[in-house]
Parts: structure tokens; C-alpha cells; sequence
């Protein structure tokens, strides 16, 4: 749920303004009632369009995978970390990391790649 409320905080562009989510929510409901007192003669709940990005790609789920403890060790983390991350990536669930995370993820990657 607390998703929900950060993409709510999201900008948008709309009608040739960079809005937040909630805002064009507010306006959306405001357009549904002109329509439903018969101000407005259309209603449009297509545009903008909400698009989902998702961080849980497969691509990462691998990587969090395959990252070995004395790796994740040398990046700065605790095992503790590791382990929640690899259980979250194992489940079909989805699920968020902090960027700060998501970063050393990607350094990860370049790590091994230099040790080869």
C-alpha cells in the first residue's frame, strides 16, 4: 500500500503541466461531476495514462540471486540484508528497493565483471 501513496506524490504531465497524481485525481473527480450535473457533455478517464515501473524485473531478481555474501560484504552491506533481498526475490511477489540499494545492486555487476 505505501506505494500507492509515493506514486500519488508523482508528476504527471497533464494538460501542458508537470502535475502531482493527486492533483489530476482531484480534477478527474471534479470532471465527473460536471459531467454528472450536466456541465460537461464528455468525460475522458484515459488520459493521462498511469504506467506502473516496476523495479522487480527478472533481470534483477537474477542478479540479487547470484550475488554471493562476500560480495555483497565488500559493497558494504550486512548479510542480513542479502538474505531478505534474495528470500523477496525468490517469491512471486513484487517488491521495492531503496535506491541506495538498487545502486550497489548494479555495482555488484561491475565488480564481478572486473574480477573476471
Amino acid at each position: 500500500m505505501s506505494f500507492l501513496i509515493m506514486d500519488f506524490h508523482a508528476k504527471v504531465s497533464y494538460q501542458g503541466k508537470e502535475n502531482t497524481w493527486s492533483y489530476v485525481i482531484f480534477l478527474k473527480v471534479r470532471e465527473l461531476a460536471h459531467y454528472l450535473t450536466s456541465k460537461k457533455e464528455k468525460l475522458d478517464f484515459v488520459k493521462p495514462e498511469y504506467e506502473i515501473e516496476r523495479i522487480d524485473s527478472y533481470d534483477i531478481r537474477q542478479k540479487i540471486l547470484n550475488i554471493s555474501y562476500v560480495d555483497w560484504k565488500k559493497l558494504g552491506f550486512s548479510k542480513g540484508t542479502l538474505h531478505y533481498m534474495k528470500q523477496n526475490a525468490k517469491s512471486d511477489k513484487p517488491f521495492t528497493l531503496n535506491a541506495h540499494v538498487l545502486e550497489r545492486v548494479n555495482k555488484w555487476e561491475a565488480l564481478v565483471s572486473d574480477q573476471k
